[in-house]
């Protein structure tokens, strides 16, 4: 399948005319490469650790020329370009190695086997729907039950387990609570808050929350688990190489992507 292609097809599934106003949706650096048959590198980030990883997968035989990730790369038009620059540089980087980069953001979280789909999956949802629709049963986050009912302190034992996050964060409560009904929203999902409210859910799993976001949630009585950006979003970057792949399409999970975060 060629690159163009591949694009195609994906933009029919998650058209980036569902981007949100502030997002940038779409090909970050085209160096001419829609012709060429498509070797893909997925990633959440795409910063230059994924680009060089990409390189060194070409000059070891993989002939990766398109990173494809979840995070755009330019989120606000540069008044300039330079190589002391990280994006600058990545920019380099691709025209050089006819590498392109693309990025589905916002639309993807939204879609079927999407940011937020992937998370009901893996926490085996029910009847699932969007915490906020937007067309045609898609929209944002997922709520839906747990079939069987869980303890709180099983269910996160089930999402440290899962999710694999360096830390853990949640709203103090009785970890014998049986929770039948949960949200999910991968990355920063605290502004969705009362909308999981409105849903009934119990439990909301998502990340990026501050201070009073546990205050807000414990208002609306809404246990609050908070997996971290990188935990709540890579498996869907996992989903979508191994998606690829079933198409015919030579697809690789960046081993480079990063948290960017430590914890002592």
């Amino acid at each position: 399948m060629k690159i163009s292609e591949l694009i195609n097809w994906f933009e029919a599934w998650a058209n980036p005319a569902w981007q949100e106003k502030w997002d940038n949706c779409g090909w970050q650096v085209e160096p001419g490469v829609l012709h060429k048959t498509a070797t893909v590198l997925v990633c959440l980030t795409p910063t230059l650790a994924v680009m060089q990883e990409a390189i060194a997968l070409r000059n070891a035989g993989t002939n990766i020329n398109l990173i494809f990730a979840h995070h755009p790369l330019i989120f606000h038009p540069p008044k300039s370009l330079s190589v002391s620059d990280p994006i600058g540089e990545m920019v380099r980087l691709a025209f050089i190695n006819n590498i392109g980069i693309y990025s589905a953001h916002t639309n993807f979280d939204q879609v079927e086997d999407g940011t937020a789909d992937v998370l009901a999956q893996i926490l085996e949802l029910k009847d699932t729907t969007p915490i906020v629709p937007t067309q045609n049963g898609l929209g944002y986050g997922r709520v839906g039950t747990l079939v069987p009912n869980m303890a709180l302190k099983d269910l996160l034992g089930k999402i440290r387990t899962s999710l694999e996050p360096p830390n853990l964060m949640y709203s103090p409560a009785n970890l014998e609570y049986l929770v039948e009904r949960v949200a999910v929203l991968g990355g920063s999902g605290a502004s969705y808050i009362k909308d999981v409210a409105r849903c009934g859910a119990e439990v909301y799993l998502t990340s990026d929350c501050k201070f009073h976001a546990f205050q807000e949630s414990r208002d609306y009585k809404v246990i609050l688990i908070d997996a971290g950006h990188y935990a709540t979003e890579r498996p869907a970057c996992s989903k979508l190489a191994q998606k690829f792949s079933s198409n015919g399409v030579t697809s690789l999970l960046s081993q480079m992507d990063e948290d960017f975060r430590l914890f002592y």
